[in-house]
């Protein structure tokens, strides 16, 4: 579970103060599936880095399975993220030098596993999103949507419980965003924590939840429909 207690996450930029985020909190229960929106500057990417381990908070706290992320070390916290949360991005991050599978293999590489080992598991996760055809092909051989899949073949090769994305399906037609979209779904299905930023209705329609950001305020929509 996660758990955001009273988070604030401010800048500095041009001698003014911004703030991002603004005494947020936020429970996220293990398999939910949440879409964060908002309009622009809300705050909603900033909230991915924080819940990711990327980025400290101001002030507050975040809680992964009862332990507080920003108390560990940068190593331990650069270890719960290797074990723990895998990441797709709207600009998928593809090495352009590497083969799709050499994509694959990088977190599994970095993770201390045999070079057999990493393209037996790389080739398993392109045949999972449909790319068994193009393993070796590189980033500038595909189109947005067959990188955008690499990119989530790369982020399931450690196996992690959590998946944060950051507008997965931005730079996508309506078409490839539907299928990316099913792949998350799939994904969340197998039991797995998913937590999306995104500005597009229809795939935030696929959540379970969906938490609005504004001025750094995070509200659970749901619960505002409700009242």
């Amino acid at each position: 579970m996660y758990q955001l207690k009273e988070v604030t996450k401010t800048y500095t930029r041009r001698d003014e103060t911004v703030t991002a985020l603004d005494h947020s909190n936020l429970e996220i229960a293990d398999n939910d599936f949440v879409a964060i929106v908002g309009p622009s500057g809300s705050g909603k990417t900033t909230m991915l880095s924080v819940l990711g381990g990327m980025m400290a908070p101001t002030s507050g706290q975040v809680i992964l399975d009862g332990q507080s992320l920003y108390d560990l070390s940068v190593d331990e916290r650069t270890a719960v993220r290797g074990k723990k949360i895998g990441f797709v991005f709207q600009a998928f991050n593809l090495i352009p030098y590497l083969s799709a599978c050499e994509n694959v293999q990088v977190p599994l590489l970095l993770s201390g596993k045999t070079l057999d080992e990493q393209r037996q598991r790389a080739l398993e996760m392109l045949n999972r999103v449909g790319l068994a055809d193009r393993v070796d092909h590189k980033p500038n051989e595909l189109s947005q949507g067959q990188q955008q899949r690499v990119a989530m073949a790369r982020t399931l090769a450690n196996d992690p419980q959590i998946i944060l994305a950051d507008e997965p399906t931005g730079n996508l037609d309506s078409e490839t965003r539907q299928q990316v979209m099913e792949y998350l779904t799939e994904f969340h299905q197998d039991g797995r924590t998913i937590v999306m930023v995104t500005h597009d209705r229809d795939s935030a329609a696929y959540a379970k939840r969906t938490v609005r950001l504004i001025n750094g305020v995070a509200t659970d929509a749901n619960d505002a429909r409700a009242a």
